[in-house]
């Protein structure tokens, strides 16, 4: 009931009012687990808005993974984190040899569950995305019949970037791609989809030009 009122009550109206979504292609993500999404990180926004693009029917089955070591460093914190945002703490140092890192990921999409990933890992400069790391594909590896839905945020990053904690208002693009399977190889996956990453990341790029071409002719004449 918590995530509920929290998504209904003041994420959502945020990220449509404040930030002024623009969503391209909703349609294509996932409507059940077990399922992934990933998406490029360049905001402290990022997972909250991607989460917003779930109807509220799905909330409750739609869990960040993130880093045990930033979310749970106090328990207020680890709280809100747990029950509110509803994360997966992954260890990203394991403390003992021959600890299963990704153990309480794959339980999750056995019980069916929605999964957000940010393979770039930390968050990095707006709109410039780093190399993905493989822990996705390891992760994939073992759950071949899960789909891969990847998203791009274009704008968020400049609406509260890495070291910033003062909300600025800024219109936002999400391209959502078409869904990824699981194509055999961990170097053959991920190279499938940082190329679909590059082509959201393309395309974003795209239609902000054409978006500025008017005021670049009025400001001509």
């Amino acid at each position: 009931m918590l995530r509920l009122l929290f998504f209904l009550l003041i994420i959502k109206p945020v990220a449509m009012l404040v930030l002024g979504l623009n969503i391209r292609r909703r349609d294509l993500l996932p409507a059940r687990g077990p399922a992934i999404v990933v998406a490029n990180h360049n905001s402290h926004l990022d997972t909250l808005v991607l989460m917003s693009l779930f109807p509220l029917r799905l909330i409750a089955k739609v869990h960040p993974v993130a880093a045990a070591d930033y979310f749970l460093r106090n328990r207020w914190l680890s709280w809100f984190a747990c029950n509110v945002i509803g994360i997966i703490p992954l260890e990203r140092k394991p403390s003992a040899k021959g600890t299963q890192v990704l153990a309480p990921v794959s339980t999750a999409l056995n019980r069916g569950d929605i999964l957000i990933l940010f393979p770039e890992g930390s968050r990095g400069e707006p709109e410039k995305m780093t190399k993905f790391k493989n822990g996705i594909a390891h992760l994939l590896s073992e759950h071949t019949t899960v789909a891969v839905t990847p998203v791009y945020f274009y704008g968020l990053g400049k609406s509260l970037p890495k070291g910033e904690f003062l909300l600025v208002p800024f219109f936002v693009d999400v391209f959502v791609g078409e869904s990824l399977a699981w194509n055999g190889t961990r170097q053959a996956f991920m190279e499938t989809l940082e190329a679909s990453m590059q082509q959201l990341q393309q395309q974003a790029q795209l239609a902000t030009r054409h978006a500025q071409e008017p005021q670049n002719t009025e400001a001509r004449t």
